[in-house]
């Protein structure tokens, strides 16, 4: 049962994850469960890549197991901004901009490494880029429907990545 809690759990998760993550940045939902949100995924990453090492040891699990470890450090920074009132907008910045693009990386090396699916991870990855940039824009400029825009952008092609990867291999 664990082992298929493994393979399937992120096709759960990571919508999850961004549905929380937008529905906090448009008010929907309070700090609080992204706060918890961060520290359950600083736990499940570090147990997930300790009970997989050794399986994710070649081809695309391989460079998966490379987007949990350079991810990681990005989960704890979304943490921190938490804890630290000091410096938390960066901390904050940092986390999304790593969830976004660290996973771009992973599509992009997973395009290149499998027959099935290339355009479910290109696409993946672009709509990833393409959400940092809404994201971006939003932030920086407005309109805050930007924001949404590049969150829900991202949740997609992350989402899309998954479950192809969940149901095809």
């Amino acid at each position: 049962m664990f082992c298929r809690l493994r393979e399937t759990a992120p096709a759960f998760l990571i919508p999850a994850a961004w549905g929380v993550v937008t529905a906090a940045h448009v008010g929907a939902v309070s700090t609080r469960p992204v706060f918890v949100m961060h520290g359950v995924m600083c736990v499940s990453l570090i147990a997930f890549a300790a009970a997989s090492w050794r399986e994710m040891d070649a081809g695309v699990l391989r460079t998966w197991r490379a987007v949990i470890v350079a991810g990681t450090p990005f989960a704890f920074a979304g943490l921190a901004g938490f804890l630290v009132p000091v410096g938390s907008r960066a901390l904050f910045v940092a986390a999304l901009a790593g969830w976004i693009l660290v996973p771009a990386a992973g599509f992009l090396a997973t395009a290149r490494q499998v027959r099935a699916g290339v355009g479910v991870y290109v696409g993946g990855a672009g709509l990833c880029v393409l959400g940092a940039a809404l994201y971006a824009i939003g932030t920086v400029v407005g309109p805050t429907a930007a924001v949404t825009a590049g969150l829900v952008s991202v949740g997609i092609g992350q989402t899309a990545g998954i479950l192809d990867a969940v149901l095809r291999y």
